[in-house]
C-alpha cells in the first residue's frame, strides 16, 4: 500500500503543479466525481478560477441540486447556464456524433465567457479511464483548446475515488453518472419528453433504494440496468409492482430488466469507431 499511496501522493502534487502554470482558469463542472476532485485541487493550487454548470434537460434535477450543494459547502461561487445543444438539430438527430454536438456547443459558450472575462484557459474532468469508451466529445476539447489534466497525468477513475476519499471530499464513492441522453440508442431522435420519462423512471429507482443505475429507452420499452447484486431486488414481488406500476405511470408501455446488469457505456457496443 505504502507504493501505491507514493504514487497517489506523486500524482496528486504533479496535478497541483500542473494547474498552477494556468493561470485564470474556468472550471466546467458537473457535480459528479471527477469534476470536483479537480475542483478541490484548483482550490488546493490556489490558483484564481470560476465554476460553471451548463443544465439542459438531459441533466436530471437532481444532479443539479447536488452540484449545487457541493459547491455551497465549499463557499465557493457558482454560475449556472443554461446549455443550448437542444437548439442543435445535429445533436438531437442522435448519431454516434452526439456528444461531440453536445461539448461543441458547451465549449462554444464557456469559451465565451472566459475571452470576455479574462480566465486563460477551460479545464473539465475528462480522466485517463475515459479512453476505454467512445468519446467523440473529446475532439471538441481540442478544437476549443479545453485542458484535462487528469487525462495528461494518468490519473485514472479509481485513483481520483481514492485521492477524494483520502481528501474527505463526499463525493468519492458516488455512483458513474452520463447525461440522460445517453439512454437512447443512436438513430433514434432525443426529445426533451423522453428524456422526463427517463429521468422519473431513473428516480423511481432510486428512491427505491437502488444506487448504480440505468433506464435504458427504446421507444416504448424500458430496459432497467441495475448491479448484478441486486437484480434479485428488482423482482421481488413489491417491488417488481412498484416498478411496473410506476414506469407505466410515466409512458413507458413494456419494461424489461438487463440480466446482465449495470455497464456504463453499454449502447456504444457494436461501434468500430474506437
Amino acid at each position: 500500500m505504502n507504493g501505491y499511496q507514493d504514487l497517489l501522493d506523486s500524482k496528486y502534487e504533479k496535478l497541483l503543479k500542473r494547474l498552477r502554470t494556468l493561470g485564470k482558469t474556468v472550471l466546467a463542472y458537473s457535480g459528479g466525481v471527477d469534476s470536483t476532485f479537480l475542483l478541490y485541487a484548483l482550490k488546493a493550487a490556489g490558483v484564481e478560477f470560476l465554476v460553471i454548470t451548463a443544465y439542459s434537460p438531459s441533466m436530471p434535477v437532481e444532479e443539479l441540486n447536488r452540484a449545487k450543494e457541493q459547491i455551497a459547502q465549499l463557499y465557493i461561487a457558482h454560475r449556472i447556464i443554461q446549455s443550448t445543444e437542444f437548439e442543435d438539430e445535429d445533436y438531437l438527430a442522435n448519431t454516434i456524433e452526439r456528444c461531440f454536438y453536445c461539448k461543441r456547443k458547451r465549449w462554444q459558450m464557456l469559451s465565451a465567457i472566459a475571452k470576455n472575462e479574462g480566465y486563460a484557459h477551460i479545464v473539465d474532468g475528462t480522466n485517463e479511464s475515459d479512453k476505454q469508451d467512445y468519446r467523440p466529445g473529446i475532439k471538441a476539447n481540442k478544437i476549443y483548446n479545453v485542458i484535462s489534466p487528469l487525462e495528461e497525468l494518468d490519473i485514472n477513475k479509481d485513483e481520483i475515488r481514492l485521492l477524494s476519499k483520502l481528501k474527505g471530499l463526499s463525493t468519492w464513492n458516488r455512483p458513474s453518472f452520463s447525461c440522460l441522453s445517453t439512454r437512447i440508442p443512436y438513430g433514434e431522435r432525443i426529445t426533451v419528453g423522453d428524456l422526463k420519462m427517463i429521468e422519473s423512471a431513473e428516480r423511481l429507482l432510486r428512491e427505491l433504494g437502488f444506487n448504480q443505475l440505468r433506464v435504458r429507452k427504446y421507444a416504448t420499452t424500458a430496459k432497467i440496468e441495475v448491479e448484478l447484486t441486486e437484480i434479485s431486488k428488482v423482482i421481488e414481488p413489491n417491488t417488481r409492482q412498484r416498478i411496473v406500476d410506476g414506469l407505466k405511470d410515466v409512458g413507458f408501455l413494456y419494461i424489461t430488466l438487463d440480466i446482465e446488469g449495470f455497464q456504463s457505456g453499454k449502447l456504444n457496443r457494436g461501434l468500430s469507431v474506437y
